[in-house]
Order: structure tokens, then C-alpha cells, then sequence
């Protein structure tokens, strides 16, 4: 391996796992196809190579399609709600503020190449002629892709962004309210058709399906409070979560908890609760602490 060209692949490494997480929405699944776009690097006639940049995305993109018709059939299987792997934000070069966590479920459902055609080219920067190159379809189709997806996306995109402070004072709010069984506390937090999605994997104990509207979402959080008497876990991290502010819990049974909300007119209008073991994330930052509780392992 020429040293020369593993430092060209290592200067670009951020930007390609930055793709793929937001094509696949796992870190591991990520960094594997980061992994494996290595190999086809040092594999590949080099010197036939223009542009690095180019190609490396090209090989991610379609390694990433390749594998997400396998992860659609997976995701068809999935025991209870599937949410991404959650991320904590943002490093310097991740302050693409518009892709939070509400729109990676967003991007759940479009297709494969719709998905890759908006991200290339409204996240990433990508023309539509690289676009077309990376995924293998003429530059009118990639247009036409990119289109629908954002029709998509602008729906599910937040009218209004919230600050971070007033995130973080609406997070601790909630993280009071729901685990000192406070309904009427809670209530005021919630938006009157706030939706929660619990994600256990079949792994840990999780809602099977979506939680909707506030009374019963009040009552769900009201019935885990009561269960663990009333004890508050410890707060580990307070941050933003793929975009959204949420805090890091550590649970009775010993394991890490994400919460994540997404924030309204100064209401909660979605909870994205990372249960499952398997979807631990990024570490936090040094600058996330609360104060007390330690780190996560």
C-alpha cells in the first residue's frame, strides 16, 4: 500500500463515513463500507483515477445501495420501531443542521436512489453530473430523484429551528417531568399529537409500535416512572442527538439510553427513544457533561 495513497484516503475518511451513515443510518454498517471502499481504493489503477474525491464517492454510494437492499429487507423484520444509530453532534466538519434525526425517518421511506440522489447532491454538495456518476443513472433522472425526495423531506422538515438553549431547557423539563411521573408537567411539554418511538430491537423492552397523542404518551411515560418508583437514573450527557436535543441516560439494568425530541412552537412534537444495546453511537464529546454521573463506557 502506498503511503501516499492511504493519506488520500484518510483525508476524505470523515466525508465518506459522513455519506454513508446518512445513507445506511448506522455507524458500524458505515464504517464497514468505509472499510471496504479502502480495499477497492488500493485495488483500483490509480493512475487512471482523476479525482479521488470522485471516485471514492462514487465506490461508497453504490456499495451503500448495494447494501441497503439487503437492510430494507432487515429493517422488514426489525422488533419494534427501527430509529438510527444515534450520533452525537456536531464535530466541525458535521454542521449540516438540516439532516436531523426526524429526517433520517424521513429518508427511511424514500427509495435507495432517491435517498442517494438528495443526500449527494442537497447535503453533500455534489452536482448532478457527480450525482450521476456516483449512482449510475443520466443527470435528468438524478434531478428527478432529488425532486421527489425533497418534496419529502421539506414535509417533514421543522417550520421553526429551536435554539440550543432553549432545546436543552425543554430536555431537562422533559427528562424531569417523565421520570418523576409529573402528568401535568409532562402535558404542558407535549404537543397534542406528539408521537413516541421506542427502539429495543426485541433486545430490551421497548413499545412494539408508535405511541400517539399526548394523553396517551403522558400515561406511557407516567407508568415507567411508577414502575421504577419514581427513581430518576442517572444523567449522563446533555447535547444535541443527530440534530435534535436529547440527553444520555444510564438505565436500571446498566445500559445506556438516548432521548431525543423533536421541538415544535416550543413543543415536544416527537420522542426518539435508542433502546437497543447494538445502537451505542459516537461517543459524546467532552463538552457534553451534566455535572455528575461519569462517563459512558
Amino acid at each position: 500500500m502506498q503511503p501516499d495513497a492511504t493519506e488520500t484516503f484518510n483525508r476524505l475518511r470523515p466525508r465518506l463515513i459522513r455519506i454513508a451513515y446518512r445513507m445506511l443510518g448506522s455507524v458500524a454498517e458505515a464504517e464497514d463500507i468505509v472499510q471496504e471502499g479502502f480495499i477497492r481504493w488500493h485495488q483500483a489503477d490509480r493512475s487512471q483515477v482523476r479525482s479521488a474525491e470522485a471516485f471514492l464517492v462514487r465506490t461508497i454510494s453504490r456499495l451503500c445501495l448495494d447494501h441497503l437492499k439487503s437492510a430494507r429487507v432487515r429493517r422488514e423484520t426489525y422488533v419494534g420501531s427501527w430509529l438510527p444509530e444515534p450520533i452525537f453532534d456536531p464535530s466541525e466538519e458535521e454542521t449540516d443542521s438540516d439532516i436531523t434525526l426526524t429526517l433520517m425517518m424521513a429518508l427511511e421511506r424514500l427509495s435507495p436512489l432517491e435517498r442517494a440522489a438528495f443526500l449527494l447532491h442537497d447535503v453533500f454538495g455534489q452536482d448532478f453530473n457527480q450525482v450521476s456518476e456516483a449512482i449510475g443513472r443520466d443527470p435528468a433522472t438524478c434531478r428527478q430523484l432529488a425532486s421527489r425526495a425533497r418534496t419529502h423531506v421539506q414535509q417533514a422538515k421543522p417550520r421553526f429551528p429551536v435554539s440550543d438553549t432553549h432545546g436543552r431547557t425543554i430536555a431537562t423539563a422533559f427528562f424531569n417531568a417523565s421520570r418523576s411521573g409529573d402528568m401535568q408537567a409532562l402535558q404542558a411539554l407535549l404537543a397534542e399529537d406528539v408521537t413516541l418511538y421506542t427502539d429495543g430491537g426485541g433486545i430490551r423492552p421497548s413499545a412494539i409500535n408508535p405511541v400517539y397523542t399526548q394523553d396517551k404518551v403522558s400515561r406511557f411515560f407516567a407508568g415507567i416512572a411508577r414502575h421504577a418508583e419514581y427513581r430518576k437514573p442517572p444523567l449522563l450527557r446533555q447535547g444535541l442527538i443527530d440534530g435534535l436535543p436529547g440527553y444520555v441516560t444510564r438505565e436500571a439494568d446498566g445500559l445506556l439510553q438516548t432521548t431525543a425530541l423533536a421541538i415544535e412552537d416550543g413543543k415536544i412534537k416527537a420522542i426518539y427513544i435508542a433502546r437497543n444495546p447494538e445502537k451505542r453511537g459516537r461517543p459524546p464529546p467532552p463538552a457534553w457533561p451534566c455535572g455528575s454521573g461519569g462517563d459512558p463506557p
